[in-house]
């Protein structure tokens, strides 16, 4: 049942990557934890920001695995924040609290709408430098459930818990996945009443990204074949969105690819985080890459200069 729980990478990275506990509001209750992972040096890391089921130990694999390659990797729990300005907010001052002026961020599902909206909400002081959305979506009318955004703070916990739950896989799924979704249960039984009201209110109050303020900004889009939480009009709305995206296909994962198919998520993590490699904007130890590698990035990026100024 607990398979994740009781694996020896879990173990090995709640035994030597401390959880930090951050407070950047006035209000002391507001509370981010924090791994912080990989060499301190870089200026900009990659942060990871969860579902509304998860906690920061969600993407232990991805810590794990792009730490290894030489990132930095910073993954997130937020605090009790009921509007998605005041989320913002924080977690500007959170950035400023590590001193760091950008960063690159992987949201998935909730964590990837907050990315979008960080983004948007400091387009006029850029903090977000590229984005990864994993099984994202762009606009909370997607779940109908506008009209009880602002209800969401009466209901008790086990309710709350079962809004959520009726968004996991039904029926049969493989082994990893099945794992995937006990260890997000598992997670999810750890949250108390108000970080799941509050964070069910970002999902569902009325919001949508407006995608000019964010025109700038690198995207891969990460998503799966197979059932997950998101429509496929969702998906298709994302694609429309960010017409110049790289496009990341799972052919199974459901809604924790990052936990099941982690090896791939990693790869594509990998992949986009390349082409910043040798700017001041990488978020790998530079001794982590190779000579060859960054003679290759530079020259392509000299033939991509080259071919926008021809057009």
């Amino acid at each position: 049942m607990e398979e994740i729980r009781v694996s020896p990478d879990y173990n090995w990275f709640r035994s030597t990557v401390p959880l930090r506990r951050i407070i950047v509001d006035d209000d002391d209750s507001k509370v981010w934890s924090l791994y912080d992972a990989g060499p301190k040096s870089i200026r900009c890391p990659i942060i990871l920001l969860p579902p509304v089921s998860g906690t920061a130990e969600v993407f232990f694999q991805q810590v794990l695995a792009l730490t290894g390659w030489g990132y930095r990797v910073i993954s997130l729990q937020y605090p009790v924040y009921w509007d998605l300005l005041e989320f913002c907010d924080g977690f500007r001052k959170l950035l400023d609290h590590l001193q760091l002026d950008k960063v690159h961020l992987f949201g998935a599902s909730l964590g990837g709408f907050l990315a979008q909206k960080f983004a948007e909400c400091t387009h006029k002081s850029p903090r977000v430098h590229s984005l990864i959305l994993c099984n994202s979506f762009s606009d909370t009318s997607i779940f109908n459930q506008t009209w009880t955004a602002n209800s969401f703070w009466l209901m008790p916990a086990f309710m709350l818990k079962k809004i959520v739950l009726g968004n996991f896989a039904k029926g049969p799924v493989d082994r990893k996945m099945a794992d995937a979704i006990d260890f997000m249960v598992d997670r999810l039984e750890s949250l108390n009443q108000s970080e799941l009201a509050s964070r069910l209110t970002l999902n569902c109050q009325n919001s949508y990204v407006e995608p000019h303020k964010i025109k700038d900004v690198t995207v891969t889009i990460i998503d799966v074949f197979d059932q997950s939480a998101l429509s496929h009009e969702a998906k298709e709305e994302m694609y429309k969105l960010y017409p110049n995206a790289r496009r990341a296909h799972l052919k199974t994962g459901g809604n924790f690819p990052y936990l099941c198919r982690s090896a791939e998520v990693n790869l594509y993590i990998q992949i986009h985080l390349r082409q910043f490699h040798g700017t001041r904007y990488a978020a790998i130890n530079p001794a982590m890459v190779s000579a060859e590698e960054l003679e290759v990035h530079k020259t392509s990026l000299g033939n991509g200069r080259g071919s926008d100024e021809d057009q």
